[in-house]
């Protein structure tokens, strides 16, 4: 029996989830990928990669597939830094291929963006229009001085000259990087100054749940002292909204006279496979953000296929991706997948609740959305918002596809997903993948993939994963271990900007003698072999020698009537290592009292014996939370991650550091409140 003194190596497989779902039969009569795809890929993993880049069009054709220099140790005792290329000599021009090839192939007006703005106002564009406008821009940033390789940081909100802007910057050859409009001047100034930029692009103000913030002040500071930044070049979007904005004569310029004033025609040049697209920075709640490297032909390529495959893309789809435009999951899924494939999609600026919690679904019917992708959290916060279900006034009968984003989803939320978004028959492709990876890695197949709620199930064709032990030794059916990745796609990251030994550190050096990319998470085999992702190996707890993942207990408390949300965390504890503290959204609460700390204290005396009771009952009494705190919201990233080293340092009282990137920065202060005076 294992011990506090004899921990056991790999991670408890505690939940046990059994309901399953096959795939619907209209869905397999149809699907783009069925089963036989991913045995012919593990044939030829390489062939298969370059059969899907043939979807794309190459204006110089490659000469090799791919190259792969592993992590060696040499003769000095140290590490070598990895190196991998794919399609090596490779030419093509990534915004050409999601936008101009459609034009050219008379789909021009097809609509390629419906724009919902926060206000109400919107925006219809057409693959021609954009075409135009991508033009446009690139014109413009080639007038300031941008060019092959030159860095340029993009500060805006989820608005159409984001697109425009990002597809400009690909078209010339030059790099972007992306930042979420809610960060801060100094998370700001840190991408400005690593990446060296020449040119930042942001806006004059943003609307945030339902008012009109000015944020160019900010974008000033974060320049401010950045040597290699020439101009700011600025978005009209809040207007007469936020009128004191700051400007710098002959550095500042207006996107509309830049942009508007440009010719309309612009021949694009093409750029090697390996050249870089995007550096995008990982989220820096621990340490110092890590820019991650993307090149173009590799990660088009992934992008592509896997957008074509998991959601089943159809001619007339309406596709909407609910991420912030600064996040991989927007760049991958919500940018380059689905303009590659000529797919017509939704963006909108603005928050769930804004101006009151059915916006999603509003959206939804007016567009007549096919494919809804939005994380775990948006998820469950719906079911809180709507536990009887959707209202029937709301039309969401277009939609034939779902999918999950962002940390694993907890059965019951799939269940309520599937039920009141999914009509109780839409498939749910709960995809897995990084930053890192570009593109996702396990996922189903709606047309060939059994679905079991809270699993991602598989690899998906072309690349490989395996849990493992401390050693590297693949765990068992049944166990829990590390997740890793043994093949990956050409999309993976090729570095990170400025510091390979970084790179070499963070993913390849723990299980480098293997050749395994170490992704950080945590995941258990069940006994048919699907995977369920248990989150960071850093929110394993080790409770009496038991390593507990934090994800299965958070799925029980969510399984209770009484629960909407949950987030888990381990605290030390001198006797068994750590303690589990649940902190809980009720399924029902007085959204008046937010601040009320009596009111939350009084709701966990209710419910905290009642909830204890019941994950012990579903997982174990190993699993039952020593504290329970019932609370009015979770701190949250705006990509809908829960920010569980927050609640750490609540729970321990330490200082909680930058909030800046959370959906709600008050959120801390207010569960600070409620836990410290508990007592």
């Amino acid at each position: 029996m294992t011990n506090a003194t004899s921990p056991d190596p790999t991670i408890a497989n505690l939940l046990d989830e059994t309901r399953e779902f096959p795939p619907p039969a209209a869905i397999a009569a149809r699907a783009n990928v069925d089963a036989s795809w991913s045995e012919r890929a593990a044939a030829d993993p390489v062939g298969f990669w370059e059969e899907q880049a043939r979807r794309l069009d190459w204006h110089t054709p490659w000469h090799t597939a791919t190259v792969w220099e592993p992590v060696r140790l040499l003769d000095d005792g140290s590490l070598s830094v990895p190196r991998t290329e794919w399609f090596s000599g490779g030419t093509l021009n990534v915004a050409v291929n999601c936008v101009d090839r459609h034009v050219a192939a008379g789909r021009g007006e097809k609509v390629a963006l419906h724009f919902e703005g926060e206000p109400g106002d919107r925006r219809s564009i057409t693959y021609a229009e954009l075409e135009r406008e991508v033009k446009k821009a690139a014109n413009a940033l080639t007038a300031l001085g941008i060019g092959r390789g030159d860095r340029v940081v993009v500060y805006l909100p989820v608005i159409p000259e984001t697109v425009i802007a990002t597809l400009a910057i690909a078209r010339i050859g030059a790099i972007h990087s992306l930042v979420f409009g809610g960060f801060s001047a100094d998370a700001l100034a840190f991408r400005v100054h690593d990446t060296g930029a020449k040119l930042l692009i942001t806006t004059d103000g943003q609307f945030r749940r339902g008012a009109a913030v000015a944020v160019k002040e900010n974008a000033d500071s974060a320049v401010a002292d950045a040597p290699a930044i020439e101009h700011v070049l600025v978005v009209r979007r809040t207007g007469d909204e936020t009128p004191e904005i700051p400007w710098t004569d002959g550095r500042d310029v207006w996107w509309h006279d830049a942009v508007g004033s440009a010719s309309e025609q612009h021949e694009p040049e093409f750029f090697d496979a390996e050249t870089p697209l995007f550096i995008i920075y990982t989220s820096g709640t621990t340490g110092r953000p890590k820019g991650l490297v993307h090149t173009s032909g590799g990660y088009l390529t992934q992008a592509s296929f896997t957008h074509w495959a998991i959601f089943d893309v159809k001619p007339d789809d309406v596709h909407w991706c609910t991420a912030d435009l600064a996040w991989v999951t927007a760049h991958t899924y919500e940018i380059y997948g689905p303009l590659s494939n000529g797919v017509t999609q939704v963006i909108y600026e603005g928050t769930p609740q804004t101006p009151h919690p059915g916006r999603h679904f509003e959206i939804i019917e007016r567009y007549g959305v096919t494919t809804y992708y939005t994380a775990p959290t948006l998820v469950r916060t719906l079911s809180s918002w709507f536990p009887d279900g959707v209202p029937e006034h709301y039309d969401l009968s277009s939609i034939r596809l779902l999918g999950s984003v962002g940390e694993a989803i907890n059965p019951e939320a799939w269940i309520w997903f599937r039920d009141n978004i999914g009509a109780g028959t839409a498939p749910i492709v709960d995809t897995w993948w990084q930053s890192e990876t570009g593109a996702a890695v396990i996922a189903p197949l709606p047309g060939a993939s059994t679905l079991k709620p809270g699993s991602a199930t598989r690899a998906l064709p072309g690349v490989g994963v395996r849990i493992v032990d401390e050693s590297g030794e693949t765990v068992p059916f049944g166990s829990g271990g590390y997740l890793v990745v043994d093949r990956p796609g050409p999309s993976l990251a090729r570095t990170v900007w400025g510091d390979p030994e970084r790179y070499r550190d963070a993913y390849w050096t723990r299980f480098w003698q293997q050749g395994y990319f170490f992704s950080g998470d945590g995941a258990k085999w069940d006994a048919d072999g699907d995977i369920w992702v248990l989150g960071r190996v850093d929110d394993v707890m080790n409770v009496s020698g038991h390593r507990l993942s934090t994800i299965e207990i958070e799925s029980a408390l969510v399984s209770h009537p009484e629960v909407a949300e949950a987030g888990v965390v381990g605290v030390a504890d001198a006797v068994t290592g750590h303690a589990i503290a649940a902190f809980v959204i009720p399924s029902t609460r007085d959204a008046d009292r937010v601040d009320d700390a009596a009111y939350w204290r009084s709701r966990s005396s209710e419910l905290a014996e009642r909830l204890r009771s019941h994950v012990a009952d579903v997982i174990g009494p190993v699993a039952k939370p020593r504290t329970v705190l019932v609370v009015p919201d979770l701190p949250k990233t705006r990509s809908g991650k829960i920010m569980r080293r927050l609640l750490v340092d609540i729970a321990d009282g330490r200082p909680l550091g930058d909030v800046t990137s959370l959906q709600d920065d008050s959120v801390p202060s207010t569960i600070r409140t409620i836990f410290h005076t508990q007592e």
